[in-house]
């Protein structure tokens, strides 16, 4: 199912297509993941929420039980805001390209978080501004250099988030077909957070001042500061949340889009996506928009210390695995949450049942 946009028309050709393929948890898969959770050697429910994710892994693989969730790639969207003339961060916008550059070549924490875990990271300039500093290992998918000021007129146009909301259609294909079983959502971009409150904000209802955060070290001033432009925002462009084209052009970024269309065709490929933090939970707000299917394939690695990502993952229904003061970004929360999802399938796998071991059941 795919919602259709304020014009009446589905957003594109791709974008439905992609939409209409995504397909309910397999009803099957996820009894029989029920019932063979109950029968293993343990105690009913001892395992808490990871028995849960067990079933949800089978009935998104369409089979139980399920198969490990590997190999895993990071999907690291880059973009730049024009919103960051407003004085949003206290970072230059120089250093979005400094550290796609960094990413690249290995040095960043999601790049030592992936080896911990045997993760790959791939990183995707949908939109910086500035030409990149090694271009080499960086996939080149740029729509546009940076967004434009939503404070003054739409961050993009409805055709520029169409073709990057296409553009992480097409990565999620390729990640699927060279065999990922896994991806999780990772970014880079000065001034990001900005866009996503302003995001949250339009397709929850939330009162930006709810969801608007320290970002990447922004001061109780500078906060006070994005809570005004976001507001202004807000205002100006009277986002419509049934029309997650003209949301998602209205404030960006162009790594927002990417990162839904990432999730799009993800679930239409019946692979799981491990979610990191606020930049992921606005753009998943953004894909459900557009095809509410999508969140059945949708895990919440981790809850940013971002106050956008709380509203975001209530209102998405989904419920961390980890909690750990993060905001980093990069795809770091959900890296280290891998290992979680990969226990829940495992343990439904190789853990025996009372049967085949032998082992007496809890009596009625």
């Amino acid at each position: 199912m795919v919602r259709l946009g304020q014009d009446g028309q589905v957003p594109s050709d791709v974008i439905h297509r992609t939409c209409s393929a995504v397909s309910p948890a397999d009803s099957g898969a996820l009894a029989a993941a029920i019932d063979r959770q109950a029968r293993l050697t343990k105690p009913a429910g001892s395992m808490g929420r990871l028995e849960a994710l067990s079933h949800q892994l089978a009935g998104v693989y369409a089979v139980c039980p399920p198969p490990i969730p590997a190999p895993v790639t990071v999907v690291v969207m880059a973009g730049d805001h024009g919103v960051h003339a407003q004085g949003v961060s206290p970072w230059p916008q120089e250093v979005t390209v400094q550290m796609v550059a960094n990413v690249a070549s290995g040095g960043a924490v999601v790049n030592a978080l992936a080896r911990q875990v045997g993760a790959a990271v791939e990183v995707v300039d949908v939109g910086v501004a500035a030409p990149l500093l090694f271009p080499e290992g960086v996939v080149q998918r740029r729509i546009r250099s940076g967004t434009r000021d939503f404070s003054r007129e739409p961050a993009l146009t409805r055709d520029e988030a169409v073709a990057a909301i296409e553009v992480g259609i097409a990565l999620a294909d390729d990640r699927v077909g060279a065999g990922d079983r896994l991806l999780v959502t990772g970014d880079l971009g000065i001034g990001n957070t900005t866009a996503s409150a302003a995001l949250i904000a339009a397709f929850t209802g939330a009162d930006p001042a709810d969801v608007t955060g320290a970002g990447a070290g922004s001061d109780a001033r500078m906060v006070a500061h994005k809570v005004a432009v976001i507001r202004s925002g807000l205002a100006r462009h009277k986002p419509d949340p049934t029309d997650p084209i003209g949301v998602l052009a209205a404030f960006g970024g162009l790594e927002h889009a990417a990162l839904a269309g990432l999730l799009l065709g993800a679930a239409a490929r019946r692979t799981p996506v491990l979610l990191d933090g606020v930049i992921a939970g606005s753009a998943a707000l953004a894909a459900r928009a557009l095809c509410p299917g999508v969140t059945a394939y949708l895990v919440a690695g981790h809850r940013s210390s971002e106050p956008g990502a709380r509203v975001a993952l209530a209102a998405l229904g989904l419920q961390p695995l980890l909690e750990l003061d993060l905001r980093l970004g990069e795809g770091t929360g959900g890296v280290l949450a891998v290992p979680i999802v990969q226990a829940a399938a495992r343990m439904l796998g190789e853990v025996a049942t009372f049967d085949s071991a032998g082992v007496s059941s809890r009596e009625d």
